[in-house]
């Protein structure tokens, strides 16, 4: 069975899953299960091939960092979708990785596709599921999915709760905005998804500042200038964001 197949038959009417998995199916992001298992390597003639370029840069970025920084490492992935940075994360050392995400559609893509990486599993569900127990993980990842999430204090506190004692959250390719910038995206938002057809998304996309992370111990790892930010060319325009646990 196809992938349209697979939406078709599996997502329920009315609901965020069903807007959210529509909308990646008409803007071209839902994968096939080769293509999947290659990202973020994919097809140069691909409409999203620059943009998997800039992904597979944090990506490298971020293991390079974790490796250098504890040997046996338990890495947690919230808002994991279809796994791809899962599956790169699990392929560091000693590492023993769990991807989580409330969308079962690409969640049981990610668990087909990856189901014979040992140290690799998925769990359904938020940061607070059964499956992903407390003081547990060294990391807890948060890739391109912030903009899901309505309380960015809120989500900050729960994954600190997932911590050891000195681990760290990390959000990466996501986007942030200044507090008098986000009015006018939450407008571009609202554009976007009237144009797609999905106008109920713009409910469940927020916009946030990095205000709101003044009172963690926040570090930015790596900060976009106004070029690589605007013009969106050869370099990440989201920032690299650490938050240890202290």
């Amino acid at each position: 069975m196809n992938e349209t197949a697979v939406i078709e038959n599996t997502v329920a009417t009315g609901s965020f899953e069903e807007s959210y998995i529509r909308m990646r199916q008409k803007e071209g992001r839902i994968y096939t299960d080769e293509e999947l298992l290659q990202l973020p390597d994919i097809s140069s003639g691909h409409r999203y091939y620059k943009e998997w370029l800039l992904r597979k840069k944090s990506c490298t970025r971020l293991k390079k960092y974790i490796e250098k920084k504890i040997r046996s490492v338990k890495i947690l992935e919230m808002g994991c979708g279809n796994g791809w940075l899962s599956h790169c994360l699990s392929q560091i050392p000693g590492s023993e990785v769990t991807g989580a995400d409330i969308n079962r559609i690409e969640l049981q893509q990610a668990k087909r596709v990856f189901k014979n990486v040992p140290n690799l599993q998925f769990v359904p569900g938020g940061i607070n599921a059964a499956g992903i127990p407390d003081a547990y993980f060294d990391f807890v990842i948060f890739a391109s999915c912030i903009q899901y999430f309505a309380s960015l204090e809120e989500l900050v506190r729960d994954a600190m709760r997932k911590l050891k004692d000195s681990g760290e959250l990390h959000i990466l390719d996501s986007p942030f905005y200044k507090p008098v910038e986000t009015t006018a995206a939450a407008e571009r938002t609202k554009e976007y998804f009237d144009r797609m057809g999905f106008p109920q998304m713009a409910d469940s996309y927020h916009h946030h500042s990095l205000d709101e992370l003044k009172q963690f111990d926040c570090k930015i790892l790596y900060q976009p200038n106004f070029i690589s930010r605007y013009l969106y060319r050869n370099k990440t325009p989201f920032p690299w964001i650490c938050i240890k646990k202290s």
